[in-house]
This record gives C-alpha cells, structure tokens and sequence, in this order.
C-alpha cells in the first residue's frame, strides 16, 4: 500500500473516532452569546466559534480516553462495538497520538482567547476522566456528572464573550441536560434487556421504573424553570413566546423514548428527527428575532 493511501485509509477512522455528531452538543457554547445579543458583533462570533471548536476537539480527546478504557467491554456492546478503537480500525497508539496533538492545540487556543477558558477545559478533562475510570460506576452521580459537562459549555459561551449568566440560565441548562442524560440511561437499559455481561456497571443499580420517575420529575421542572425564567423579568416578557417550542421539543424527545426506544443518542436525535430539528430551528430563529427586534 502506497503512503497516500494508507494516509487516506486512517483519515476515516481518526474522523470517526472525533464523534463530530457529538459536537452538536457544544452548539451550547453559542447560547451566552445569543441571549445577551453578542451575536450581533463580528468579534464575538469569531471568538465563540473558536471556542466551539476548542471544547469540541477537548471532548474528542475525552472520547479516545473512554474509548481505550473501555475497548473491551465495547466489543461485546451492539452499537459500541463498532467504534474505530473497539473495532480494531484505529490503533490505541495512534489514538492516543491524535488526541495529545488535539488537547494541546485546544488547550493553547483557549489560552489565547481566555486564560479562564483553558481552565475550563483542563477541569472538563478532569472531570471526564475521573468518569472514566471511576464516577460513571456511580449510580445517580454519573448522570450529573454528564449534566455538569453541559453547564460548562454553557458557561464557556459567556466567558469567551465577556458577559454574565443568571442562575435560570444555569439552572435550565442543568436540568435540561439531566433530561438527556436519564433519557440516555433509559435507552441503554432497554436495549441490552438486563444482560450484565453487555451492559455498564452502573445499570445494575437502575430500573425502568426508577429512571420513568426521574425522568417525569426533571421533565416538570424543565418546564417550570424555562417558563419562570422568561416571566422573570419585563425585559424578557416576549421570551414566553418560546415556551411553546421548549414544550413540544420536550414531548417529541419523550415520545422518541418511550415509543420509538429512541434516545441513547442525543445528538443522532437532533440531527436525524426532524421535528425535534426544525423545533430547535424555529426556537433559535424566535429567540434571535425577540432579542434583535423587540427589546
């Protein structure tokens, strides 16, 4: 095999293993800026989507981590199992390579943009490795953990543009995330049936039921902390036209779970259901419109 084409051969599985789908969940970074109105300034954007791609190459680096922690325990999973490192593809050595060489690159940008912003990432990497090897085990706190990566994008967005969160921004962004991530566990439980030798430790300690209690739990509260937040203020009075879209978006997710046995991949739900994309749409299209035309 000639150099180019063994070059070209491990093109694929190295973008693979990247999960550039899962990047869909860093479009968070670009919340801050939406609502405080900084996406009307060239700048800002620049910096904003600089910074989207330092989280997202960040947090490809966390997956080749999972991803050789967890090689073996993935070639007996379904859809895991197909994974570039699981499936002998991609090598751990060049694996680990390509997620050095993305770590640094990331790491000194976000020191470029915003010392606080490499902080940021250098305590997400933390935190995702501590997952890794240890709190994923942990029942309830895994989950958590996963809605905590979810605050730090959100947070990212307003550090790199220079402007402050309110605690109902953080609180939906927590919740919401929560959502996602019982969501996600209820998935995997459902698919698996039960069978311990395919399934992650932690799943041992949940149960249909116990995640459908959950999940109706952080659903109300979802709903509630959106709806108040919009009402909170004068200012923000035409944000309740936007309830509408959180509810529905919040349904269609729920009817993709329990109906459809959809939801272990969130991100592959956004992109592939398109209810769930155009109400992500028209509920971006609405909030820019409030924010430019009527305050």
């Amino acid at each position: 095999m000639f150099p180019y084409e063994r070059r070209f051969t491990l093109l694929k599985p190295l973008i693979a293993q990247l999960r550039p789908k899962q990047w869909t969940k860093c479009l968070l970074i670009f919340a801050a800026p939406v609502f405080s109105e900084k996406f009307l300034e060239t700048e800002a954007m620049v910096t904003t989507v600089m910074a989207f791609f330092c989280f997202a190459f960040t947090a490809s680096t966390v997956y080749i981590i999972n991803d050789i922690i967890d090689v073996e325990k993935d070639r007996l999973h379904p859809e895991k199992s197909k994974r570039p490192i699981a499936s002998g593809a991609l090598s751990i050595r060049t694996a680990i390579s390509f997620g050095i060489l993305l770590l640094i690159l990331s790491i000194i940008t976000a020191y470029w943009i915003t010392p606080l912003f490499a902080g940021i990432l250098l305590f997400y990497l933390a935190k995702n490795i501590l997952y890794c090897i240890w709190l994923k085990h942990v029942v309830i706190i895994d989950v958590m953990i996963i809605a905590i990566g979810f605050v730090l994008r959100g947070f990212t967005g307003a550090v790199v543009v220079d402007v402050g969160l309110t605690s109902w921004f953080i609180l939906c962004t927590m919740l919401l995330a929560l959502f996602l991530a019982l969501g996600k566990r209820r998935h995997e439980l459902k698919l698996l049936n039960g069978d311990k030798a395919r399934q992650r430790k932690v799943l041992d300690h949940y149960s249909l039921q116990f995640l459908d209690q959950l999940i109706s739990i952080v659903t109300a509260a979802t709903i509630i902390t959106y709806s108040l937040y919009t009402a909170n203020t004068e200012e923000n009075a035409y944000m309740m036209w936007t309830i509408p879209f959180v509810i529905y978006g919040i349904f269609r997710y729920l009817y993709l779970v329990h109906m459809k046995q959809e939801g272990g991949s969130p991100e592959r739900v956004l992109l592939e259901d398109k209810h769930i994309l155009l109400t992500v749409i028209f509920f971006s299209i609405s909030v820019m419109f409030i924010k430019i035309y009527l305050q």
